[in-house]
């Protein structure tokens, strides 16, 4: 039957059953063939039906069966009417069931014109399918997929930074290899042995609410698998998950300036310990909490101002030494530039914006901020360790590019040459070969390009050293003899522990790019001492 054809009306039989929410008749249901199994779909689920819907006089206004293909949509997500919503969730495979709409669960007074009119009823023989179950994993890959066994209560679920109570059961081929109750912090689910497609698919939990977890092995434990729970190297693991209770962070817009100032310290001081254990990425990411807390915010006035920015200034050199650590040295360098905004002269952005760029194979731009370094404290030997890598590194480019010009030279003369050839080789009875000479014209225009962005280069040198010269001018009005010592990261280290690391890094001597990383300890650990 087409769209255009009529049905006999329907009229809800004796087996028809409200489904409302409030039961106030809106929805009613009649099956009509029964499904297969117990389980319905959830919010969330990509659900395929067919369908046909018909208005009370039996009109049909529209059906799946005549285009020919199922009808697919995300359940609970607003994507349908409010009666589809809730019906289709109470359907199993295979089940046939006819849906009731009142208006106020359809398309209300406005209709849908030009083929539902206002205030209009309808009628929907609804055919279930199947459904995929709801994907949770952070690329949408299929590799963490949910199937709600409880619903939850209420609408609110866990943040990032919530303190979440929950229930574990892990089954591994149909066998279980660990059941607990645990407690932590969402972000920071590795401490308590939670695996990273757990911990993302809960933030997506109501209270109370159990729900069955399909996690692929790279959302699980990945290659290493978990040898004391007998859980090999790339496992899919499913996991039975109950939201006891939980606690939500208070967000940033949720603080007065106190508060926010408060959060900024409690976090700095979670990464202090996380990299203090030499946990990398927790300790990154606790830094990046405190910024979102402390960088936007203009209520802050007199001291307060100078603590906020003073953490902030922080917050942001710690994260730089974390990701020289991990070797991300272009965030590295933006993260210092970040401080360095908010103060120009800091001696720690400065030396860790040169290690980036020392890593980052810009030697000539890392000079400059040592020797400001430098400028700052004579006695600073770290800085002027990396002044005599930069040193080595910037002879080593330039014999490198000495080279390249005598080869560039040298094709030049020799293109001469066989230009010379191409023209007049005819009357030395010399063989020319002309694709040859098109392919050295598209040589030379690539080497152009290149001569042209080597230019540009060192027009970038020229300016960041007009900048260091700018700098120098203003440390000269500065008293650099009586300039306090920074406050320490990590257990404040004192004069003692200072000298001992500088001995350390006099010893070591120069090193090599990624070893300039690992030298930033030499300047003071996290965010301490002197760069």
């Amino acid at each position: 039957m087409t769209a255009d054809e009529n049905k006999k009306p329907y009229s809800p039989g004796p087996n028809a059953f409200d489904i409302s929410p409030t039961g106030d008749g809106g929805v009613l249901k009649e099956v009509l063939k029964q499904g297969e199994g117990e389980y319905t779909p959830n919010s969330g689920c990509k659900v395929y039906v067919h369908y046909t819907g018909t208005l009370t006089d039996g009109t049909v206004f529209d059906s799946s069966r005549d285009r020919g293909e199922p009808f697919e949509f995300n359940l609970g997500k607003g994507q349908v009417i409010k009666a589809w919503d809730i019906g289709v969730a109470t359907m199993k495979r295979g089940e046939v069931a006819m849906l009731t709409c009142k208006s106020e669960y359809a398309y209300g007074k406005s209709g849908s014109p030009p083929k539902i009119p206002p205030d209009s009823t309808l009628y929907f023989e609804v055919e279930m399918i199947d459904w995929q179950k709801e994907d949770l994993s952070p690329k949408k890959d299929g590799g963490v997929l949910r199937n709600i066994l409880q619903p939850g209560e209420g609408h609110a679920t866990p943040n990032d930074g919530s303190m979440v109570d929950v229930h574990l059961v892990c089954e591994l081929n149909g066998k279980v290899v660990e059941e607990r109750d645990v407690t932590f912090n969402l972000g920071e689910g590795t401490e308590a042995d939670i695996p990273q497609g757990v911990e993302k698919a809960l933030e997506k939990f109501k209270l109370k609410e159990k729900s069955q977890l399909e996690v692929k092995a790279k959302y699980a434990w990945g290659k290493e698998g978990r040898p004391e729970l007998q859980i090999p190297p790339n496992s899919d693991l499913i996991y039975t998950i109950t939201l006891n209770n939980f606690e939500k962070l208070k967000e940033t817009w949720a603080l007065d300036s106190d508060g926010k100032l408060e959060q900024g310290k409690f976090f700095k001081e979670k990464g202090t310990n996380y990299f203090k254990s030499n946990k990398l990425q927790l300790a990154l990411k606790m830094y990046k909490k405190a910024i979102e807390y402390l960088e936007f915010d203009s209520g802050f006035v007199e001291e307060g101002e100078k603590e906020r920015k003073a953490l902030l200034i922080s917050n942001h050199l710690n994260c730089a030494l974390c990701l020289l650590k991990l070797q991300d040295y272009t965030e590295a360098k933006d993260q210092c530039n970040k401080a360095l905004e908010l103060e120009p002269t800091n001696d720690k952005g400065l030396f860790r914006r040169g290690q980036a760029n020392l890593a980052l194979g810009e030697p000539e731009i890392a000079k400059v901020d040592f020797e400001i370094v430098l400028k700052q404290d004579p006695s600073n030997k770290a800085a002027a360790q990396h002044v005599a890598v930069c040193n080595q590194r910037m002879k080593e480019q330039k014999a490198k590019e000495k080279q390249i010009y005598a080869n560039m030279f040298e094709k030049f003369a020799q293109k001469d040459r066989e230009e010379k050839d191409c023209r007049f080789g005819w009357w030395t009875g010399k063989s020319v070969n002309v694709d040859k000479m098109e392919e050295k014209n598209v040589e030379e225009e690539l080497n152009n390009e290149k001569e042209l962005k080597l230019k540009e280069h060192r027009e970038f040198i020229k300016q960041m050293k007009e900048r260091k010269e700018r700098l120098e001018q203003e440390l000269k009005y500065k008293n650099l003899d009586t300039q306090e010592e920074e406050t320490e990261v990590i257990n404040g280290e004192n004069e003692e522990n200072k000298s001992e690391v500088e001995n350390k890094s006099e010893k070591e001597g120069g090193g090599g790019a990624q070893e300039a990383a690992r030298r930033d300890e030499d300047a003071g650990g996290v965010g301490a001492g002197r760069a």
